[in-house]
């Protein structure tokens, strides 16, 4: 629950979207959260009219449903195992993933290893106190998007501990978005290097295929 007792979780087209972009594409997906178990969703993104083909394919897929009822817990995940680490957002986000020193441990890890971290909207939350192969800040001095602060205004979600804008920013990172005269829709995706961030609910779609695209230019080299 945030402050005003409202419920927050994963916003499902957040993560339905880019999962099927991963398994249609032949890769085999994990979820996990900072506890493990059921992966809370935020309402109403399930519901009409936000709910997306892909929310509805998953909410009736059963083995999608055992891996968002049962996921590893973060500890768990050993980043050797994984070509990308993706982290999708929603309110929920907001309340553990910059919190977390284990998810900022593996971050780091992967990116030492050269996986692809990827984000969307709050999931670059989970990006902004893991650390380059330098010893500083992963983010510092590197292009990236998240969900913004006029976004955040405009939702009225001002009322959650850390927004992506702001700690991104504090965290040295250059800043990239898209704004407009319909605000909360507007999208943008950012590529640098081994970082693929995209700036909020409707980002999902070009981030995952972004992250399909240099998994393949990897492979092909």
């Amino acid at each position: 629950l945030d402050p005003t007792g409202r419920k927050t979780g994963a916003f499902g087209s957040e993560f339905t979207v880019p999962y099927y972009a991963f398994i249609n594409a032949g890769m085999e997906v994990d979820m996990a959260s900072i506890k493990g178990g059921e992966i809370p969703i935020q309402p109403p993104s399930w519901s009409w009219p936000l709910a997306c083909a892909d929310d509805k394919r998953f909410m009736a897929d059963a083995a999608a449903m055992r891996k968002l009822r049962n996921s590893k817990p973060i500890a768990s995940i050993n980043a050797d195992d994984y070509d990308v680490i993706f982290m999708a957002g929603g309110w929920g986000a907001a309340y553990d993933l910059a919190q977390s020193d284990v998810l900022a441990n593996i971050v780091t890890q992967a990116n030492a290893r050269g996986k692809i971290l990827g984000s969307v909207c709050h999931g670059a939350l989970g990006l902004v106190s893991a650390k380059g192969i330098d010893g500083e800040l992963l983010v510092k001095g590197r292009r990236v998007t998240g969900v913004t602060d006029r976004q955040i205004n405009t939702f009225g979600i001002a009322v959650t501990p850390k927004h992506p804008e702001d700690e991104l920013r504090k965290a040295g990172a250059l800043f990239e978005c898209q704004h407009g005269w319909l605000d909360p829709f507007m999208t943008h995706t950012t590529i640098d290097g081994n970082l693929i961030t995209g700036q909020n609910q409707n980002s999902g779609y070009e981030t995952a295929h972004r992250i399909l695209e240099k998994m393949a230019t990897q492979n092909n080299r």
